[in-house]
């Protein structure tokens, strides 16, 4: 093999790699954390995936009557969270889980149905694990930075909607449609990179999320 060509073709692996070791850091933090917070006696909700996950500061407070983890990891996709599954999901035994990962994978470039993959085979692990543990896929939301990319979204949407209504116990819910105004993203939900969001954005995630954290969950 020529000498030059092993060393590219080895670079996705040492990019991956690196990627994997800046993300054990913060899993470590965020486990750390936990440790201080955490009730193991009680139910628990968790929250993960990417940064509008772990940017959601105020999640605890907005929904006092659960116990609720935010296992958020800024900049993860669907590959990262399924390397860290037992870290951020299974080893807090939730009776539920909400996931937000395929931002960061359409601004990747990768394809819609090989994002889909990883979220089958992701479902798939939890679902073996923990039976009968609730999971909720939050739709990718709408934003200014990558209002250009929004047929991509939403044809990612449409494919996760149609993955939890053929698999049981997985549920979706559409956060894209809330923050629509005349089917065009507010401008006013988020902060000046015009990705994350403000106190405004996170007031239409509760929203339209508090009926999926209510919704077939047993806490007794």
């Amino acid at each position: 093999m020529n000498k030059l060509l092993l060393p590219l073709l080895l670079l996705p692996f040492l990019l991956h790699a690196q990627d994997i070791q800046r993300y054990q850091k913060e899993v470590e933090t965020i486990q750390k954390n936990n440790d201080s917070i955490w009730d193991a006696t009680k139910p628990t909700l968790v929250f993960t995936g990417s940064s509008s996950v772990r940017m959601w500061k105020d999640v605890q407070q907005r929904f006092p009557e659960y116990q609720i983890l935010n296992n958020g990891f800024g900049g993860s996709q669907f590959s990262d969270l399924q390397h860290f599954l037992d870290e951020l999901i299974l080893d807090y035994d939730p009776v539920k889980v909400f996931i937000y990962e395929g931002d960061n994978d359409i601004s990747a470039k990768k394809r819609p149905r090989a994002i889909l993959k990883l979220s089958e085979e992701i479902l798939h692990t939890l679902q073996q694990q923990r039976p009968q543990m609730e999971i909720v896929l939050i739709s990718a939301k709408p934003s200014l930075s990558r209002w250009h990319l929004r047929r991509k979204y939403k044809r990612l949407n449409r494919k996760l909607s149609r993955l939890a209504a053929k698999t049981d116990g997985v549920e979706f819910v559409d956060v894209w449609t809330p923050m629509l105004n005349n089917r065009k993203v507010m401008d006013d939900i988020f902060i000046e990179d015009g990705l994350h969001m403000n106190k405004k954005g996170y007031d239409i995630w509760q929203q339209t999320l508090k009926d999926y954290i209510n919704l077939n969950t047993n806490l007794n």
